[in-house]
């Protein structure tokens, strides 16, 4: 934005100077996502004034504090739900039951996190909902760990899903909000932190399973030798407080200004855009002013009484639970298609990408049992050592994705398309392995290209909503994996895991959704998301 758009003493002291400042401000930032008429448009001309001096602060010290303490999310969300993987063969073999019980019981947890937060961001706000996921995901990690029994394990497992299944939704869109709408593209790159925390929780996995677990397929198990999977649970319970006492503690989140404009609080959102310029160490010029005139331009003539009566009423629907903020994700045809696809490909996915990855090890495991066989320290030891390479494989992907949904004729969905399809072929190659080793190079590739794949996903899932119904979107797609999620396991308990059925029916839903992510009605490189 023109330091003459901010700067002008005339447009301080006059209203109509001030529409006439505020028009310029709305012409320079009208290339955002949305066309005219596809949400409030009040809330959208206050929005671009918004982007624009967001977009006038920069990237600075802030968003890179928030890159970091919102990646810690995506590192939440990588961790714990891979740790049903990491952990199931050694509790199986401790508590004698059937394994897929114990990702249904996660599964339902992730679910109600992703209803209760997504939902909640957009009517109490970003702030508590950021600060508290990972407050639950740490403290019921810890309890998990002294486990006794099957039932306490699940029941403490599906309470710390609750925290995790909230992360995603409200990170992003926390993230997303205090961004410039240049460096949008940063939100592909935060699955960075998805990659990181699969590697660290293999690696630690790794030598805590392998050195401390009663051998697989043996007779008898007690706790005493088969500690490794509560070490396991006790350090990254023990890991993600410290990072939910970085966020709490050392880094000053404000709550998001779009949330505030959203609820008609223009005032504390001109505060919180001050604080970042501060903190940042720049100059910014935003007055309330221009956010009222951006809307009194937008509102086409209303009478006070007019603009009074919609203000409370959007204020008073927004802070309670309604339907107002999933009309708001289905306001247009087009929109409702954006959102209706984006809903059908986390729930793809979702089931796809659940039926291969949680179960892998109970496959092995039903292998391992079925042959009358023990797999011994050195073979077990092999295969954790192969999970930390497929760890590593997967972190230069997100660096990747974020330089290839900004190229032209790529974009966001190109990226998905071409990584999905990709993602189905390597796992269909994977049927045809016959050792350890090639097995472990198609898993490099599938690997590589999922993390591209869901790298693409989380972000451009976001950028589609509005911000005054982001969280609520966020929600709902993040539902549609989690029930899918749910089914996964149901669909193994009567499922025959011995064949490589699932395999298939993962890789040929993966591809299909890389077709019909083509469909999506919009792109949004080079636009900012409002």
């Amino acid at each position: 934005m023109s330091e003459k758009a901010y700067d002008d003493p005339e447009a301080k002291h006059s209203s109509q100077k001030d529409v006439a400042t505020t028009s310029k401000v709305t012409a320079l930032t009208s290339a955002d996502l949305f066309e005219d008429g596809t949400v409030d448009p009040v809330y959208q001309a206050k929005a671009r004034v918004l982007n624009a001096a967001l977009q006038d602060i920069g990237m600075g010290k802030y968003q890179w504090w928030l890159f970091a303490v919102a990646g810690f999310g995506w590192f939440a969300d990588s961790v714990w739900p891979l740790l049903g993987g990491l952990i199931l063969s050694p509790v199986v073999n401790e508590f004698r039951f059937n394994g897929p019980f114990l990702s249904l019981a996660m599964n339902i947890g992730l679910f109600v996190g992703a209803v209760f937060w997504g939902f909640g961001c957009d009517i109490w706000g970003r702030r508590w909902s950021f600060n508290l996921t990972l407050f639950f995901a740490g403290v019921f990690g810890l309890a998990a760990g002294g486990s006794p029994d099957f039932l306490t394990l699940a029941s403490l497992l599906a309470v710390l899903g609750v925290g995790v299944g909230g992360n995603l939704p409200v990170d992003s869109a926390v993230f997303l909000d205090f961004v410039p709408g240049s460096h949008q593209f940063l939100l592909t790159i935060l699955s960075i932190w998805w990659s990181i925390g699969q590697l660290v929780a293999d690696f630690i996995a790794w030598p805590l399973i392998a050195n401390f677990s009663c051998p697989q397929g043996a007779a008898t198990c007690t706790r005493s030798e088969n500690m490794g999977w509560r070490y396991l649970l006790f350090t990254l319970g023990g890991m993600t407080l410290i990072l939910w006492a970085i966020r709490f503690f050392v880094f000053p989140l404000y709550e998001s200004p779009r949330y505030l404009i959203g609820r008609g609080r223009d005032a504390e959102a001109v505060e919180v855009v001050q604080r970042i310029a501060q903190f940042n160490g720049r100059e910014c010029d935003l007055h309330v002013d221009h956010l009222t005139a951006a809307g009194l331009a937008a509102s086409g003539g209303e009478s006070a009484a007019e603009r009074e009566r919609r203000e409370r009423h959007l204020l008073s629907r927004s802070s309670v639970f309604t339907a107002d903020h999933i009309k708001g994700l289905f306001e247009t045809p087009k929109l409702a298609w954006s959102t209706s696809l984006l809903i059908f490909l986390w729930g793809i996915i979702g089931l796809a990408s659940t039926l291969y990855n949680s179960f892998l090890p109970y496959f092995d495991l039903v292998s391992i049992l079925s042959s009358g066989s023990v797999l011994s320290p050195q073979e077990a030891y092999s295969h954790d050592l192969q999970q930390v390479i497929l760890g590593v494989v997967g972190v230069p992907g997100a660096f990747l994705a974020g330089w290839a949904v900004e190229q032209p004729y790529i974009g966001r969905k190109g990226t998905l398309a071409l990584s999905a399809g990709l993602t189905g072929v390597f796992l269909f190659a994977s049927t045809t392995a016959r050792s350890s080793n090639a097995l472990l190079g198609w898993n490099c590739g599938y690997t590589f290209h999922s993390n591209i794949m869901y790298g693409v996903l989380y972000a451009i899932s976001p950028e589609l909503f509005p911000a005054k119904d982001r969280g609520t979107g966020n929600g709902l797609t993040a539902t549609a994996t989690r029930v899918f999620g749910i089914i996964a396991p149901v669909i193994a308990l009567y499922a025959n895991l011995q064949t490589a059925v699932p395999v298939y029916v993962s890789g040929g839903l993966i591809i299909g959704a890389g077709l019909v992510a083509l469909l999506l009605p919009y792109e949004p490189r080079g636009k900012a998301s409002i």
